[in-house]
């Protein structure tokens, strides 16, 4: 169960019967003092049997204009990643975190072969060129997952049936990483629920604030 201080609400839309669709689960994200949260993890785990992972695709996370595309990516284990690099420089790609410790060492033209995530956890990738390129990759073996959009909101069609919803962020506070919460979803319609996170302030930098000359030289 949540924490007291935070609330979630359940409630059920009332829908013509052309707009009716089943097993569909509307999350709204919001932090501490009530903004949108874009870019959390939502994920949702049956009460019973969770189906089978498919065959993985890879997944691709590009770097462009000294920044990783996606600042989070959500995957489930066994996903290969390919991070290609479309800039005019080279970039140095890593992970220090304990289920997934990986580098790519500088690169500009040529693609590294892709990077099994195996391990479910959070990746957290850097550059060891560019301090301020940061991204992460959330790796859960769930089939039902999402990530909020610019307005804090994440959709889930799922089978009717039990499940616990977690949610996710960067910023999280470590007290309130296993954010967490009981649903039910029908066979028809559409639930929705609103959930709190009490995330922690950013303090991160962007390229042109930090870049500076170090781009220069042995690094293009």
């Amino acid at each position: 169960m949540l924490n007291a201080r935070y609330a979630m609400i359940f409630y059920m839309f009332l829908l013509s019967p052309e707009l009716v669709t089943a097993g569909t689960l509307h999350v709204q994200v919001r932090d501490q003092a009530a903004n949108v949260v874009p870019d959390a993890v939502v994920y949702a785990l049956s009460a019973g049997p969770m189906p089978a992972a498919p065959s993985q695709t890879d997944v691709v996370i590009d770097q462009i204009d000294k920044e990783f595309v996606h600042p989070v990516t959500v995957i489930r284990p066994g996903t290969s990643v390919i991070f290609p690099n479309h800039d005019n420089i080279r970039h140095h790609v890593y992970s220090f975190s304990p289920s997934k410790t990986f580098e790519l060492p500088l690169y500009k033209d040529a693609t590294p072969q892709p990077v099994r995530f195996d391990q479910p956890g959070v990746v957290a990738l850097g550059c060891n060129i560019h301090d301020w390129m940061s991204a992460y990759i959330y790796v859960v073996d769930s089939p039902y997952t999402a990530l909020t959009d610019a307005q804090g909101q994440a959709v889930l069609t799922l089978p009717a049936g039990q499940y616990v919803l977690h949610v996710w962020h960067p910023r999280i506070k470590d007290d309130e990483e296993d954010q967490r919460g009981k649903t039910t979803v029908p066979t028809e319609g559409k639930v929705g629920l609103e959930l709190a996170v009490a995330l922690k302030k950013s303090f991160r930098s962007s390229a042109r604030a930090t870049s500076g000359g170090f781009d220069g030289g042995a690094y293009r």
